[in-house]
């Protein structure tokens, strides 16, 4: 089965530098097959025998925590997964140069629902949908610094979420895509 995993908080302000190459190669060590990189943020494209999404969660979480040194925290989702997260984003995504667009993915047990209730807009320039295991949020850039987002990060919800922009989760389902 084809499967993304995401992981969280790797490569950010210096902390927990992971490279691309050494992170292939441990999956690689585990079994994992057509492994691929996309970007420095810790998204790693695989193809795996492993049904359970659970036991490939723990079996990376700790093979990527002995193998650099860090508490590694992953997501995974399946090929079908990702599709419907592409599918299901707002309909007017990606229209104005003004906007930006961002998946943020929540890690279990933490459910979307719950994660929306906590998120504060600002209106005009917040917006957030909520979709299968994630928030659709989108922030206007010219009142970014009015943004309520950022607030975010501060929230104890935001340690079990990892986000990606649009565009990246995109080539994440294209990389999926490729046989």
């Amino acid at each position: 089965m084809k499967y993304v995993a995401l992981l969280r908080g790797i490569n950010v302000g210096g902390n927990n530098a992971v490279g691309m190459s050494a992170l292939k190669v441990a999956f690689e060590k585990i079994g994992h097959t057509q492994v691929r990189t996309y970007i420095n943020s810790g998204n790693v494209v695989f193809t795996s025998d492993e049904k359970d999404i659970h036991i490939l969660t723990d079996t990376l979480e700790s093979i990527l925590t002995q193998t650099f040194n860090y508490k590694a925290r992953v997501l995974i989702k399946s090929y079908e997964q990702m599709k419907q997260v592409v599918g299901d984003v707002p309909k007017d995504w990606n229209t104005e140069n003004d906007i930006r667009c961002y998946v943020s993915f929540m890690m279990e047990p933490l459910k979307a629902e719950d994660a929306a209730k906590e998120v504060e807009l600002r209106e005009g320039i917040d917006f957030l949908k909520v979709g299968p295991g994630v928030l659709y949020m989108t922030t206007r850039m010219s009142g970014l610094t009015k943004s309520f987002f950022t607030k975010l990060i501060g929230k104890k919800i935001y340690q079990d979420m990892t986000m990606r922009n649009y565009t990246t989760t995109k080539k994440i389902l294209a990389l999926m895509n490729q046989e």
